[in-house]
């Protein structure tokens, strides 16, 4: 139990594990992102620099056709999966800032696609979206007070 919390990691260890999710990350579909969020895959077990590659394939542009990861001529049923990735991302306890500018930039990056979904299927993510930043920095926020706190506690 103790061994996962105070071993220390070999450096090419953890690049190899790194290099190993990008990799795995790059080939998920939003269902395989969502269960990776969720904890449910055998290979990975969920870390925040996980989480922080899925952002960013998300919000990754493509230089060569010109289009983001999701895109307007979409389905339906394919935006509301990565908006609710995003939401289970944001609610994660595995989130460090980064993920929140992430996740803020995602939102600048479909602001219209959320808006128009929201008009044509009645539906309120663009709110949900908003309202998850806000519980992410305040979660992020209570961690840095509680390791403020732990850090005097220590001294």
């Amino acid at each position: 139990m103790f061994t996962k919390i105070f071993a220390k990691k070999d450096k090419n260890e953890s690049k190899n594990l790194n290099s190993e999710l990008k990799e795995k990350i790059a080939k998920m579909n939003l269902a395989q992102m969502r269960l990776y969020i969720k904890n449910n895959l055998d290979d990975f077990s969920v870390s925040v620099e996980g989480i922080n590659e899925i952002v960013k394939k998300l919000i990754s542009f493509d230089e060569k056709k010109q289009i983001f990861y999701i895109k307007n001529d979409d389905m339906d049923v394919k935006k509301k999966k990565a908006f609710d990735l995003i939401i289970a991302i944001l609610t994660s306890k595995h989130i460090n800032i980064q993920t929140i500018e992430l996740a803020q930039k995602f939102l600048e990056n479909y602001k219209e696609m959320i808006n128009d979904f929201d008009k044509r299927n009645k539906q309120i993510y663009a709110s949900r979206l908003k309202d998850s930043i806000k519980n992410a920095i305040s979660t992020i926020n209570q961690y840095a007070d509680l390791q403020e706190k732990m850090n005097l506690l220590g001294e």
